[in-house]
């Protein structure tokens, strides 16, 4: 049974990291009603604020929409788990909790895509800066100095996207970073300059120890406004259209399946679709628009023949592990009850320690051969390993040593399953399809040998666990690749964004729907090509640059 639900001024379809800035920004005006919806359920269970709680928080229904991808022929046929974040805060609830921007070479290149200067390096540095409050400027200038330029001209202070320092360090990591320089990896202390070429420790989205998302940043302080409603376990059936007074296509609103009944909600103003790169595609596909044939094959209505859900893009990290000696990692850390309580009280005591830490602690941006014209690979390094996310860790010392194609030029989609908002839909990455990403792979493997080779970290005596030394060809060490990498979690691009004549593009520059009035689509899926980086960050600033425009009518 439909229940004919509100009216409001804006509606915005998922509580993640989009979503949350989106609704704080909507509903700063009071004359603005703005109801955020969320298929998941309220941020209030404990492992989420923990910051290792991730290991609870991935492949927990609770938190995670519990995708899988179809058979992925580049990862010799291996089926990934894919998670998405279910919850207040989304992705932001469950994922590795690093701050990157990436490169100012992306938004520049965004711009040329999209004929939007908005997009460029400069312009959008001053929305990641809207938001921002970063430890380097908490006691203001420079106490040696007098002067904090350097990082004023760079970093915001006082907004809501707090980014602080790890609170632990590991020799073993140290030491990776020392070889790293010994291979001609320049250390640096800031990653989000533009250029993130270097290697260090990440910054974290952090607050004295906890995991800071994007419920508690942007959603706390508007949660008071009467204009704001948020409904929880609120899952969007499909989006609903009518004809405006020329007989053009708008959309009014959305069908809702809340807590088993569903409701139909309309906005006057926009209707902002912010489900993230994965559900956004298949919600609109479910809505009637999308390629035509795939809509026809599950009998809806084609309102709008579009390539929605192409262009899929994500990191795949191939981890490589090595086990060590002389040197402590969490394998031997955690490794009996004695040492998980002693981790348990240090970060009860002190909000320190293994159980403040990221998925992966330092990091390194180079380029996998010197033709290169930017650093196109990027680290993880961990001081950890195990066979696959989720299983025990090795009884072993070990590090980890993933490595990602920042520019991957292979290409996948996602699509509905079946007409059902309830069927999971179909993600094909499509991983190492292109020659190039498969040489790509090849020489990062390479490279990762080269710096465990280094002077720096012979103490611990490196000894190549995986993939292992017998696999040396490009052939072989590509194959290989397709065996131990995994997702990084970063899909992008399945509703991309672009100028007038381009056929690919399903949004105009300002992130309207082409061909349909009252609809915007606002997160990591319209990105035309992925950032050179993690890509949480970049989607908050997609999300302030838009509210800006929806709030001008633009």
């Amino acid at each position: 049974m439909s229940v004919v639900g509100e009216d409001f001024d804006f509606i915005v379809i998922g509580g993640g990291s989009a979503g949350c800035l989106l609704a704080n920004r909507l509903s700063v005006d009071p004359g603005n009603r703005v109801l955020l919806l969320e298929a998941g359920k309220v941020d209030n269970y404990p492992w989420i604020h923990i910051p290792v709680g991730y290991l609870y928080c991935i492949g927990n229904p609770r938190t995670d929409w519990m995708y899988n991808t179809e058979a992925d022929k580049g990862l010799n046929g291996r089926i990934l788990r894919y998670p998405r974040g279910k919850t207040l805060g989304g992705c932001s609830s469950i994922n590795g909790m690093i701050y990157m921007r990436g490169q100012a070479r992306d938004y520049d290149n965004w711009a040329k895509l999209s004929g939007e200067e908005a997009w460029n390096w400069g312009n959008s540095l001053r929305d990641f800066m809207a938001h921002e409050d970063h430890h380097k400027l908490d006691g203001g200038a420079d106490p040696k100095t007098g002067d904090n330029s350097r990082f004023s001209d760079l970093h915001g202070h006082g907004g809501e996207w707090r980014v602080e320092k790890q609170r632990l360090r590991w020799d073993v990591l140290d030491s990776f970073a020392d070889a790293a320089a010994q291979a001609g990896v320049e250390k640096t202390d800031d990653f989000n300059s533009g250029d993130n070429a270097g290697v260090g420790y990440f910054d974290v989205n952090q607050r004295s120890g906890w995991r800071w998302n994007t419920s508690k940043a942007f959603l706390r302080p508007a949660k008071s406004r009467p204009n704001l409603t948020v409904w929880t376990e609120a899952q969007v059936e499909k989006l609903t259209f009518g004809r405006d007074e020329s007989g053009a296509l708008r959309c009014c609103g959305a069908r809702v399946n809340r807590k088993g009944q569903t409701v139909s909600v309309s906005a006057s103003r926009e209707t902002i679709l912010s489900a993230g790169a994965i559900n956004s595609p298949q919600i609109l596909q479910l809505s009637g628009i999308g390629p035509a044939a795939l809509l026809q094959q599950h009998g809806i209505e084609v309102l709008r023949d579009a390539r929605v859900g192409e262009n899929l893009q994500d990191h795949l990290q191939i981890r490589a592990v090595y086990k060590v000696k002389g040197t402590r990692t969490l394998n031997t850390l955690a490794g009996n009850m004695f040492g998980k309580a002693m981790i348990g009280a240090e970060y009860l005591l002190k909000r320190s320690g293994p159980m403040s830490m990221s998925p992966s602690q330092l990091g390194a941006f180079t380029r996998s051969d010197p033709s290169r014209s930017h650093a196109n690979l990027e680290y993880h390094v961990q001081p950890l390993s195990l066979e696959a996310f989720g299983e025990d860790l090795h009884d072993f010392p070990a590090i980890t040593v993933s490595v990602c194609n920042l520019n991957p030029t292979s290409r996948g989609h996602v699509r509905i399953r079946s007409n059902d908002f309830r069927d999971a839909p179909m993600i094909s990455p499509n991983y190492l399809a292109t020659e190039d990403d498969r040489k790509v792979a090849a020489d990062s493997l390479r490279q990762v040998r080269e710096i465990m080779s280094k002077p720096a970290m012979q103490p611990y005596y490196p000894e190549e666990h995986k993939p292992g030394l017998q696999y040396q060809s490009d052939e072989d060490l590509s194959k290989l690749a397709g065996d131990i990498a995994n997702t990084i979690f970063h899909p992008v691009g399945t509703v991309k964004m672009g100028k007038d004549g381009d056929d690919t593009a399903v949004l105009d520059p300002h992130l309207r729907l082409k061909g349909v009035s009252g609809l915007r689509v606002v997160d990591a899926s319209i990105m035309p090509e992925i950032t050179s980086g993690n890509t949480n960050s970049p989607t908050l600033m997609i999300a302030e640059k838009a509210a800006r425009w929806i709030l001008a009518g633009q």
